[in-house]
């Protein structure tokens, strides 16, 4: 799988990990920053990993700030995103399953490295279910974004 990961100075060290992590388990990582930890906006980072999403040059994303929640309500400003802060395995795999959630956001100051990538490898190998409620209710929120983005 092609993930787009990405994080602001709060998340570069599991940044680095999980990208390792993921390219360890046979996937094609693109790695969009941060690269330091100088002070950075996270929603730089929400944008650049959900255009890859959107332009389906990365069919999932994982963005990482300190707490998960910041990053996560700039990446769900993009139309077609779908992210969640999972900081549980039950969430990760729950909110693929039923919500198609595309986007994994993620607190490096909340969970630690080891259940980081556990959620991880538990988010990247869910899959939509496709049952026909989860799909009404997809299609209810694509028409919201369509709506409000007038």
């Amino acid at each position: 799988m092609v993930v787009a990961i990405g994080a602001d100075h709060g998340g570069l060290y599991l940044k680095n990990t999980l990208r390792d992590f993921l390219k360890g388990l046979g996937h094609e990582v693109y790695d969009l920053g941060t690269d330091s930890e100088e002070p950075a906006d996270y929603p730089d980072f929400a944008m650049a990993v959900s255009q890859e999403v959107i332009l389906k040059k990365a069919e999932r994303g994982i963005l990482i700030c300190g707490s998960g929640v910041g990053i996560c309500v700039a990446a769900n400003k993009f139309p077609g995103i779908r992210a969640a802060t999972c900081h549980d395995t039950f969430s990760a795999h729950q909110g693929v399953e039923d919500d198609n959630v595309n986007v994994l956001c993620l607190g490096a100051r909340v969970i630690g490295t080891e259940l980081a990538k556990d959620i991880v490898k538990v988010w990247i190998s869910a899959v939509f279910s496709g049952a026909e409620r989860h799909k009404r209710r997809l299609a209810k929120i694509e028409k919201i974004e369509k709506e409000f983005l007038k």
